[in-house]
């Protein structure tokens, strides 16, 4: 039976083991899937099925800086608990995750894994980790940016990473920056980054809104060109007050100092993953009933 890229896929995906362990186990099972995980499982290169399934919501932001300064690396790396992602084995594999990324700049999270932590590939360390501990740990996705003036770097709480590539200004306005966007969460630098589909999607909402009033059309036109300057200080960072003095914008507080954002990237542990909500009131009138 010939392997298939899907079924490299669906392996991967239900066992955490590496593309090529997988590939090697199935071309051995002669593409049987249940064979496969066994294989893997008895070479150590597989928990179990249900393991490797389970959501990895959780986690961590690791952070890495080069010596100068200039250039940054953010890594997400997820497990399944909030009590895991403050063990100390945990963090330590993030942290050398991050050090990998920017050491070695691969090209995408693939290719990060098949860099080396202490001889061994972060892949292997990976399912070392998953071993030891006993949840499902994956390595997300990570964020490089450069600067040739001043780089903000700021994590907070290890679940929320920044960095900020700001020409002009100094250090501390760079890490202001990123405190801001840590906070603030703005979508775009500036409304000329606003993509035109976005516009004009919340312009017709804007609109539909605003006829719904009844109002004559030059008031609906006024109302609407009001609210869509709201909304746009709303989700850029050059509109939105000041996280440090509320009454000061960011674009004000930019231009005080003649400096220009050139660029931001944000992460947040576990946005877009899709939690399985818990009801442990139900789960336990289950255990009593027998349920």
């Amino acid at each position: 039976m010939a392997v298939t890229a899907a079924m490299v896929k669906e392996l991967r995906e239900r066992t955490g083991a590496g593309m090529m362990e997988c590939k090697k186990a199935l071309v051995e099972t002669g593409g049987d899937m249940d064979s496969a995980i066994e294989f893997l499982r008895k070479s150590g290169l597989a928990q179990a099925d249900k393991k490797a399934s389970r959501v990895a919501a959780e986690g961590k932001i690791a952070l890495a800086v080069s010596d100068d300064a200039s250039e940054a690396v953010m890594v997400e790396v997820n497990c399944e608990t909030d009590f895991v992602s403050k063990d100390d084995g945990f963090m330590a594999f993030a942290e050398a995750v991050a050090r990998n990324a920017l050491a070695e700049s691969p090209a995408d999270v693939e290719a990060l894994m098949q860099t080396k932590i202490d001889g061994t590939t972060v892949e292997e360390a990976r399912q070392a980790l998953v071993s030891k501990i006993g949840e499902n740990i994956q390595v997300r996705r990570f964020v490089r940016l450069s600067s040739d003036g001043s780089l903000g770097a700021y994590v907070h709480g290890g679940r929320i990473g920044v960095l900020v590539d700001l020409s002009g200004g100094d250090e501390q306005m760079a890490r202001d920056l990123a405190m801001h966007v840590a906070a603030m969460n703005p979508e775009f630098v500036s409304a000329d980054d606003v993509p035109a589909d976005v516009m004009a999607r919340e312009k017709d909402i804007l609109i539909a809104q605003a006829e719904g009033s009844g109002k004559p059309p030059e008031i609906v036109e006024k109302m609407v060109e009001g609210r869509l300057r709201k909304h746009l200080a709303g989700i850029t960072l050059l509109g939105q007050p000041f996280v440090k003095d509320s009454e000061l914008s960011v674009e004000k507080l930019l231009q005080q100092s003649g400096a220009r954002v050139n660029g931001f990237s944000r992460l947040a542990v576990g946005e877009g993953i899709e939690k399985k909500q818990e009801n442990f009131a139900d789960e336990v009138m289950q255990q009593v009933t027998g349920g």
